[in-house]
């Protein structure tokens, strides 16, 4: 379980994945909090789950609607795609729910999956339908929505695939969006007012299906396929680990940022780095 390629003049063969969570049966959407905890999501029972360094995991909130991902406003709000509901909430630090998006041109929305945040109040989410989530739906595209700050939900773009993981660059000018169908990664210009546009293949020929997608301070794109793979702003591959399960969300955390949190299948694992994550909040 090493790297097969290092990120710039760093070493990072030597580096160890530490179990912190499992015993679960689908685990996504992992947040780290600037309070010093990390969310995570556990599909099936629809939770939001908690984890505290050497405390037991607790729960968050126990009726998520089957929250996949989720991300924090500039704000230290919560943003979450909630698939079951088919829509995208904020919860405030009262815990009020608030409803962000629910339908686009009077239609309910797919299953939002996975949502990043920018400064200036801009959202970025992505709706594709997996599974069960395709029944009943009255879409007839896969999208990526953007939610400005006065709340107005515009679409970025119809996907061929389905769109999963989603992340900035750390300037913001970058949109990421991972296309699990066709295992690529797309990139999107994104002006000072948040729109975005000019949507183009970055990185195809992804191994498996891209799910989660986080960006470093250098602008690095990590990303959960069949492993944790890793690309620079050009799309080339710069380093790949294998976890001991399928990967499928991935989070920068601790207090100075610097490390990776993984979700994998039926457990949450950690592995420090001496790379320290984009966070906008």
């Amino acid at each position: 379980m090493a790297w097969v390629a290092a990120l710039g003049a760093q070493d990072l063969s030597k580096v160890q994945i530490e179990k912190v969570a499992g015993g679960y049966q689908y685990t996504e959407g992992p947040l780290w909090s600037k309070d010093g905890y990390l969310l995570f999501s556990e599909v099936p029972s629809g939770r939001i789950l908690k984890l505290v360094s050497g405390l037991p995991v607790s729960v968050f909130r126990a009726a998520s609607n089957g929250a996949h991902g989720s991300t924090f406003d500039a704000q230290g709000r919560l943003i979450t795609c909630e698939a079951k509901s088919r829509r995208v909430t904020r919860t405030d630090k009262t815990g009020k729910i608030e409803l962000l998006a629910e339908r686009f041109e009077g239609k309910r929305l797919n299953a939002p999956n996975d949502v990043v945040a920018r400064k200036d109040g801009n959202l970025y989410f992505t709706d594709p339908a997996f599974g069960g989530q395709a029944n009943g739906r009255e879409l007839d595209f896969y999208g990526v929505f953007r939610i400005g700050p006065k709340g107005e939900l515009e679409l970025v773009a119809k996907t061929p695939g389905r769109p999963n993981g989603i992340a900035l660059s750390p300037k913001g000018d970058r949109l990421y969006v991972a296309d699990s169908d066709e295992r690529l990664i797309r990139v999107f210009d994104v002006d000072r007012a948040g729109k975005a546009g000019n949507g183009r293949v970055l990185i195809s020929g992804i191994e498996g299906p891209p799910d989660g997608i986080r960006t470093d301070e250098k602008g690095n794109i990590w990303v959960a396929c069949n492993a944790v793979v890793v690309y620079g702003e050009d799309g080339k591959m710069t380093g790949r680990m294998e976890m001991p399960e399928p990967p499928r969300n991935l989070t920068f955390g601790d207090p100075d940022y610097q490390t990776l949190y993984v979700t994998a299948m039926k457990s949450v694992y950690r592995v420090r780095l001496g790379v320290k994550g984009h966070i906008v909040y």
